[in-house]
């Protein structure tokens, strides 16, 4: 039996892993890490993790990923709109190989979440209880590097800019979600159950436009804008426009209040406090203003 990642290499994949190879009991041997790309992962096999090479978008890579009893993560393609067929083959795989559980990197709120990009998360959702695979379901919130790695812009004009009215968002960290990952990976009592994970307090983006004033020491506004004017402005900033109106989507879900609970069962399953915005806000401020001093002459300066 092995504990699975698919998306090793990817930002959340990677944390996983490392969250893994730190937990007590837990072999390097006994991990498993599905990628894409051997020499992508070469650290990982460095550090004693198996590679298993596999592709979501090449059902017949995927036949020898898994195996009998083990426990898989499956996070979530991040192509947009191939999801569907991309995490059929991954569910039928691991099917077919009888693993012990399968947990899944879903979206807060599973079935009642009625914005355009849960659409897949939901139907995943169900193709897996259709599977009758042991499953954990980790619904999880937004990033807080959802911010934080967009940061530039907001500082570049002075704004946040959204059209999510006073709606909140319960931000943790990508840390904070790859925790969790290991935990129910590694723990017990997990099987056939469902986590709305989030962060502890949930902001409106006009206090994180405040978080970012008392973080840089400059006047930074919130500009709510109508969900048109937005679209307008992130296609006109070079966004693709199916992708833009997705933002957008997630705004006027945002305003719904449907990224704003606070279950609790991320710091509890974690064992401590969700990460503070303010913390990631100040390191991600840190990083920004290091950053001319690193690259040298023609990098903006905050």
């Amino acid at each position: 039996m092995s504990i699975v990642v698919t998306g090793a290499t990817g930002a959340l994949g990677r944390l996983v892993v490392e969250h893994l190879l730190t937990t007590e009991d837990v072999p390097a041997g006994d991990i498993a890490a599905v990628v894409r790309d051997k020499e992508k992962a070469a650290g990982l096999a460095a550090r004693g993790v198996e590679l298993r090479i596999a592709d979501y978008d090449r059902p017949e890579t995927l036949t020898g990923a898994f195996r009998p009893g083990d426990r898989v993560l499956l996070i979530s393609g991040n192509a947009v709109g191939s999801r569907i067929a991309q995490h059929t083959a991954v569910i039928e795989a691991a099917k077919a190989a009888g693993v012990a559980q399968l947990a899944y990197t879903g979206i807060l709120g599973g079935p009642d979440a009625d914005f355009v990009l849960a659409d897949e998360h939901r139907a995943t959702e169900q193709l897996i209880l259709d599977s009758a695979l042991p499953y954990t379901f980790l619904r999880n919130g937004w990033y807080t590097e959802n911010l934080t790695e967009n940061l530039a812009p907001v500082l570049a004009h002075g704004a946040v800019v959204a059209n999510a009215g006073e709606g909140r968002i319960a931000f943790a960290t990508r840390d904070d979600y790859a925790a969790v990952a290991a935990a129910v990976l590694t723990g017990e009592g997990h099987l056939n159950r469902a986590y709305e994970l989030s962060g502890d307090t949930a902001w409106s983006y006009a206090e994180y436009a405040a978080q970012v004033a008392k973080a840089t020491g400059k006047e930074i506004a919130h500009n709510d804008v109508p969900a048109a004017v937005h679209q307008e402005i992130l296609t006109g900033a070079g966004v693709p426009e199916s992708f833009a109106a997705i933002l957008v989507d997630v705004d006027e879900a945002v305003r719904r209040g449907r990224l704003a609970g606070t279950s609790g069962d991320l710091a509890r399953l974690i064992g401590r406090p969700t990460t503070p915005l303010a913390d990631t806000l100040a390191a991600a401020v840190a990083a920004l203003q290091a950053a001319p001093a690193r690259a040298g002459p023609g990098v903006m300066t905050v």
